[in-house]
């Protein structure tokens, strides 16, 4: 299981004693706030209200280790407070300044022709289009399909035909990446996109992800206070996108 090793690699690379300043399962995205020795560091990840069940956690002491250890629970609500944990580990490690500004677009080459967007990102999508390539979108959730967008039931069919894949970070958080991973082994290029998809390469390294496009939280105090407003322009606005290769 892919989350099992992701969580393995984070909770193995942990050398110094973190203190847990704030944390929330939250619309639109949860997260985890942890200070070590350097500073602090912001970790999100996106809320699935979907796929709640019933309101239970397990954790009776929160850390950032025991919210690591719940990263591959089948319990979402544990499993998107291990996730925005490991992501918060990872931006604390994780130096992005000298990282490229590119358009997750600009990472196409001349040959791929058929592109997968996983999680319907209308901007890329557009742009995608625009560009020439033949897209298919696959979205999960029925409100934000369009004509275009197919289910995410049929990606297990049609992703073993693509060149390319954009996937949002959310797949990490629904379990669905390993398969995605499974299935598109023609794919060249494989990017992980979105504020969930802050994880340290080194994480996903050997996985078939070839890329990780995301955003560092640059002024923290800002973005929490618009998380717990349920804001996302505001928490973007606060933050400086990135692209790395795995």
């Amino acid at each position: 299981m892919l989350l099992r090793e992701i969580k393995r690699r984070a909770l193995d690379i942990i050398d110094e004693d973190f203190r847990l300043l704030d944390f929330s399962f939250a619309l639109p995205y949860s997260y985890v706030l942890i200070e070590g020795k350097r500073g602090s560091a912001l970790g999100v990840a996106m809320t699935l209200p979907g796929e709640v069940g019933r309101y239970q956690n397990s954790i009776r002491e929160p850390s950032l280790e025991g919210f690591i250890q719940k990263a591959d629970s089948l319990n979402v609500i544990e499993r998107t407070l291990g996730i925005a944990a490991i992501n918060a580990l990872s931006q604390y490690l994780l130096d992005v300044s000298n990282a490229p500004k590119v358009d997750v677009v600009e990472l196409l080459e001349d040959d791929v022709e058929k592109v997968a967007v996983v999680g319907n990102m209308p901007p890329v999508v557009s742009s995608l289009r625009e560009s020439g390539f033949e897209v298919m979108v696959f979205e999960r959730n029925p409100k934000l399909w369009d004509r275009e967008t197919l289910s995410d039931a049929l990606e297990y069919w049609l992703l073993p035909e693509v060149d390319a894949l954009i996937v949002s970070g959310s797949a990490i958080i629904n379990g669905t990446l390993g398969m995605m991973l499974d299935r598109a082994k023609r794919a060249r290029l494989f990017v992980l996109t979105g504020p969930s998809a802050q994880l340290l390469p080194d994480f996903l390294r050997g996985t078939g992800v070839t890329h990780l496009a995301s955003m560092s939280v640059v002024d923290v105090e800002s973005a929490i206070v618009r998380l717990k407003l349920g804001s996302f322009r505001g928490f973007e606005a606060g933050s400086r996108k990135y692209v790395l290769e795995v």
